[in-house]
């Protein structure tokens, strides 16, 4: 398999990484107004085609370590288990979370799902460079802060939004929204994000693990099987409108098809490029990694780098989907509350 071998390609992996994985879910916005429960077929196809791609190619080129097939037999089966199941548990939090998406946007979305794992993940010690229980403690209180900033901010804002539509009559309730129900679907997709990472862990762990490209393999099937389980369901409930099908997933524009399977590939790309470049600075001299002797990269900056995906993905509902639209002073800076207490958050933590 291909790794980076110097802390420079290891930054510039990791980088690559923090873009895709903030990045994909404006695939969906791009989709145009496109339901997200028809959406998650193409994204569970697309991660599970680049997962083949990405396995076949780097997993099997290059003399670092194992190949695919090599590091699959190699593994225990118990590993096998662990990562369908990871894949199972992931996608059931993140089909929460682009429902939030859809219905609330990528602002409140990441921060609070994402920062919901993040504390789970640090508080069960299974993320995080370790070091000062004070720092890791202040940091997650700046995490849960703008969380919470960003629940407040999106409930003040659906209330003006209403508001607004009730002053031009184009809303008979006079009735104000719950913005916080959106939150408590995007807390319940974190919880499910964090618990998704001992399984993962469990399945990579050295000598019988799984390497980083031959984890997927599994981790895809998990997430394939679940969404065509759950997906049908979700097109039954109605959640956003009326019933869906199967025909209507067909008859989606190619454009639609194309851009939900960017999503998955996105997604898997920077996850791998985060793991790949986690696992060869931390394999120094041993299966490849860095060379014996070279200057690893601190894993402060692999953890702050590895967290920084919600600050993203918040920029992109802000800035460029104009998310915030509607709302006003308070709004607004609730809303960049959200940015620096998370930022903060994760900068304690790595420190």
């Amino acid at each position: 398999m291909i790794l980076p071998h110097t802390d420079t390609s290891i930054l510039l992996l990791l980088v690559l990484g923090l873009f895709c994985l903030g990045s994909w879910a404006n695939t969906f916005k791009l989709a145009g107004g496109w339901r997200f429960e028809l959406y998650y077929f193409d994204f569970a196809f697309g991660l599970m085609l680049f997962t083949l791609i990405l396995g076949l190619t780097a997993g099997n080129l290059g003399y670092d370590g194992f190949g695919l097939q090599d590091s699959i037999m190699n593994a225990g089966k118990q590993q096998w288990l662990y990562a369908f199941a990871a894949g199972v548990v992931f996608n059931l939090g993140n089909l929460l979370l682009i429902a939030v998406v859809a219905t609330a946007g990528m602002a409140l979305a990441f921060p609070v799902a994402l920062g919901t794992a993040l504390i789970l993940t640090t508080a069960l010690g299974l993320a995080g460079p370790g070091g000062s229980t004070l720092h890791l403690a202040a940091g997650c209180v700046l995490v849960a802060a703008a969380m919470a900033a960003d629940a407040f901010g999106y409930n003040k804002l659906s209330r003006l939004r209403h508001e607004a539509l009730a002053k031009a009559g184009k809303v008979k309730s006079t009735r104000r929204p719950d913005g916080f129900r959106q939150t408590w679907l995007a807390l319940v997709s974190g919880l499910m994000l964090g618990c998704f990472v001992p399984l993962f862990q469990k399945a990579t762990i050295p000598d019988i693990g799984l390497g980083p490209y031959a984890v997927w393999l599994f981790f895809s099937v998990g997430v394939v099987s679940t969404t065509l389980a759950v997906g049908m369901f979700l097109l039954n409930l109605s959640t956003q409108g009326e019933e869906l099908s199967i025909p209507a997933f067909i008859k989606s524009r190619p454009t639609q098809h194309l851009l939900g399977l960017a999503g998955g590939g996105l997604w898997l790309g920077g996850t791998l490029a985060v793991l790949v470049a986690t696992f060869a600075n931390n394999a120094t001299g041993v299966n490849g990694g860095l060379p014996a002797g070279a200057a690893q990269v601190s894993r402060s900056t692999v953890y702050a780098l590895r967290e920084s995906a919600p600050i993203l993905a918040a920029l992109w509902g802000i800035v460029v989907w104009k998310e915030g639209k509607g709302g006003d002073s308070t709004v607004r800076l609730l809303t960049a509350m959200t940015v620096v207490l998370f930022a903060a958050g994760v900068a304690m933590i790595a420190l």
